[in-house]
């Protein structure tokens, strides 16, 4: 036999439910009159009335749930659009208007007064006089010596091995403790053209220096995203001892136009093609990519390419006057974060 108090809690449950059954017509009908009388339907399951808010839900998984139904939406949107503008597009066939250039940060860079003109006698003057001039007229030819910090882990000494198979008469040398300043006079005496040094941090390489010779400049670079051939996927076969060729890219400022001119001098004038090795860097928002690539031709029209390895970054950091001196040396450009990146639109490359 059940107690009273049972009772009455059972019949407050089926009071409430009773409640709720008669409240549900009256609010369907008021809905419906509300329809009626405006003569809109309803929304749909996936839009949403034009004053929502989904950062107003408290619930965090319903919020992320209707976030989610929300950028679904706009992806179907935007589809639609894209459909529907291509199906224009097709049906006024030539008379269809030019296709809008996308906004991005390297076509908003902002004008830059040092930017490079060919046909300016000025520019024309100091390439004919500066310090790569002889390499450009064809009296000498390049002469690579590399070399590391004192004492380098693994990783930076293979990356100079596989460096040197890349810039071709190029030779490693293993430095024991020997300053810069001592060794770039027997780099002079032995008619070395360039010296790179390649520095390491945490046993990772973080730095390279290079210094043209005999009467420089020095520029200095901060390196990141070092890969190893062993660590690009999909690499083809090591690279042949044919001399590559070399593209430089986006190198448009006068100071731009001096780092492409030192990484020209690297390498030979006479690229074999046989060979179909390439040597790129690429200048983009003052980060300079460097890629080694092979070509393969496919057919008449089809190209690919194999990546060979190594590749990594360089950031300029500062360009020194003459051979390598911290400490009187004199410098014709340094990064200055603070002052000069202010604005993400301004590149000085």
């Amino acid at each position: 036999m059940a107690k009273a108090g049972e009772k009455s809690v059972g019949g407050g449950k089926r009071g409430l439910k009773r409640k709720a059954a008669a409240e549900e017509p009256q609010e369907a009908a008021v809905a419906g009159d509300g329809a009626a009388e405006s003569g809109a339907r309803p929304p749909k399951a996936g839009a949403f009335p034009p004053g929502f808010s989904i950062s107003e839900i408290k619930n965090k998984q319903r919020r992320h749930l209707m976030f989610t139904r929300w950028k679904q939406q706009q992806r179907k949107e935007k589809l639609a659009a894209k459909k529907k503008l291509k199906k224009e597009r097709e049906a006024l066939g030539d008379k269809a208007p030019p296709k809008p250039v996308p906004k991005t940060i390297d076509n908003q860079r902002v004008p830059d007064e040092t930017t490079v003109d060919p046909n300016d006698e000025e520019v024309a003057y100091d390439e004919a006089t500066d310090e790569f001039a002889s390499y450009f007229n064809r009296q000498t030819s390049p002469k690579i010596l590399i070399t590391t910090s004192d004492r380098p882990h693994g990783r930076t000494v293979r990356l100079c091995e596989q460096l040197s198979t890349v810039i071709p008469d190029s030779h490693v040398y293993y430095r024991r403790g020997l300053a810069l300043k001592k060794i770039i006079p027997q780099c002079i005496a032995r008619d070395f053209t360039d010296l790179i040094v390649i520095n390491e941090d945490r046993k990772t390489p973080n730095g390279l220096i290079l210094s043209h010779l005999p009467n420089g400049p020095t520029a200095h670079f901060k390196m990141s995203s070092v890969r190893l051939r062993k660590e690009i996927k999909r690499r083809g076969k090591d690279p042949t001892e044919h001399v590559p060729e070399i593209i430089l890219n986006n190198f448009t400022t006068r100071l731009g136009h001096s780092i492409g001119r030192m990484f020209a001098s690297l390498f030979p004038h006479n690229p074999q093609f046989i060979g179909r090795q390439v040597a790129t860097f690429h200048n983009q928002r003052d980060y300079i990519f460097f890629r080694f690539h092979r070509y393969i031709f496919k057919s008449e029209k089809k190209v690919g390419i194999q990546e060979l390895g190594p590749r990594f970054t360089l950031k300029l950091r500062s360009l020194q006057k003459g051979t390598f001196d911290s400490k009187y040396g004199e410098y014709e450009w340094v990064h200055k974060p603070r002052e000069m990146d202010t604005s993400r639109r301004k590149f000085h490359l």
